[in-house]
């Protein structure tokens, strides 16, 4: 199976044994506005991102390698926090060389991945498609397959893959309410942005961290040489602090509200009472 010329997608890759690299943030389409409700009416000047990683990890067959079969290799997309992305994602296609029996794979759920074996480097296009509430536009991803460490002159070992993975976070501007409601408390989701003065519903409790999600990939074989992109950690940890701030806010403006609706009478009368409260203080 010859190997195919790369392109490069978010600078170009180092061929290194443990290698990672960022790119820049994939904008998701928008679809237009169909009417004024929850389903689509779209929250103007806010993101909600979700950091991904992308990647292939190779092994070398060792004695068992061949001339045209000489590593075992799997490609995924996971959450760059190994959440469960199926929140989002509705199926992955994996577009590899020609050479194999049917180049194009579709997954349909989480995670996310194929396995394969040969011994020649390619490009791999991945596609992805989100639910209907997410976008209606598919995104496309590219990564370069890589076999052999980037030391060529040193042994290989059957016990120490080749891992090479992409960080990227996937931003979903103006999403609609619906959608935002929906993922606003997924541990993969990221908020950096909200308009001001946005009045949200009280957003439900923020579902337990360690909880082990049908999709997620924290118990994945391969997790082990999962490459630990700490920017990724941060955004989630700071988007966790900007929840609880913005559920906060929403409880004082529902108590704000209350009070304004209060009968004039009742409002008065507690006015006074303060008054009084604070003249007898004053005297005594």
């Amino acid at each position: 199976m010859p190997p195919t010329s790369p392109k490069k997608h978010g600078g170009e890759q180092q061929p290194d044994t443990n290698s990672g690299q960022k790119s820049q943030r994939s904008k998701a389409a928008r679809v237009s506005d169909d009417a004024a409700d929850k389903k689509t009416r779209r929250l103007k000047d806010a993101e909600i991102s979700f950091p991904i990683v992308y990647g292939t990890i190779s092994f070398w067959l060792g004695k068992k390698a061949s001339e045209f079969n000489s590593h075992k290799w799997t490609v995924y997309v996971r959450s760059a926090t190994n959440e469960d992305l199926s929140v989002i994602i509705k199926r992955a296609v994996f577009q590899l060389h020609p050479s194999f029996n049917n180049p194009t794979r579709v997954v349909e759920s989480a995670p996310f991945e194929l396995s394969e074996s040969g011994w020649g480097e390619f490009e791999i296009a991945i596609t992805l498609f989100f639910h209907n509430d997410v976008c209606d536009k598919q995104l496309d991803l590219y990564h370069q397959l890589k076999l052999y460490p980037e030391d060529d002159n040193g042994p290989q070992s059957t016990k120490k893959p080749v891992v090479v993975e992409t960080y990227d976070e996937i931003v979903f501007s103006e999403p609609t309410e619906a959608f935002f409601l929906r993922v606003q408390n997924h541990p993969a989701a990221f908020v950096p942005r909200l308009p001001a003065g946005l009045n949200l519903p009280l957003p439900g409790p923020i579902e337990h961290v360690n909880e082990k999600k049908r999709g997620d990939t924290k118990d994945h074989p391969l997790s082990q040489w999962f490459m630990n992109f700490s920017e990724a950690d941060e955004l989630l940890k700071l988007a966790a602090a900007r929840q609880q701030v913005q559920a906060h806010i929403v409880k004082l403006r529902r108590q704000l509200s209350m009070i304004d609706g209060l009968p004039q009478q009742s409002k008065t009368a507690s006015a006074r009472s303060n008054r009084f409260y604070d003249e007898g203080r004053t005297r005594g």
